[in-house]
């Protein structure tokens, strides 16, 4: 009974990275709705497929949306001057992210935080089924986050 028990949990163990591969076969199962937690900053984000067939990730909605005067934070940060004053839970923090299918994950693109107002380049691969990976860097240096996929 206990080699039972042992070979279906290693059965299952082993099974995980071979899902998440699965996630990472097409390009298209990046598009849903993800649940991040940047430091304590809980946002959700929207990825979507756009018409030349690049991917584009939107916030659309954050846990504190308004600013210590009760009205809504904008995009302050931004280095597009035209664009700070976007309301910070419609910033678009990912434009033309490619799913690039030999190396089986997105990225040739840049990703946005609004906290800092910088934009970084970034890579994604699924890791789990439902968690995705982004890793943001800059000159070499980066950071990892990850998403949760809601739907």
């Amino acid at each position: 009974m206990k080699q039972l028990f042992v070979t279906l949990f290693c059965a299952i163990v082993f099974a995980m990275p071979s899902f998440a591969q699965n996630m990472n076969d097409n390009g298209d199962n990046i598009v849903g709705e993800y649940l991040t937690d940047r430091g304590g900053s809980k946002s959700k984000v929207r990825v979507t497929k756009a018409a030349d067939g690049t991917y584009t990730a939107q916030m659309f909605w954050v846990e504190k949306p308004l600013d210590k005067n009760g009205n809504k934070r904008k995009d302050v940060k931004n280095p597009d001057e035209k664009l700070r004053n976007v309301d910070i839970d419609k910033v678009v923090i990912v434009k033309g992210l490619k799913y690039l299918k030999e190396d089986k994950e997105w990225g040739d693109a840049k990703i946005y935080d609004p906290s800092k107002g910088i934009r970084v380049n970034v890579s994604a691969e699924f890791i789990e089924p439902k968690k995705l990976k982004l890793r943001g860097t800059i000159f070499g240096i980066g950071t990892t986050i990850y998403w949760q996929k809601l739907k």
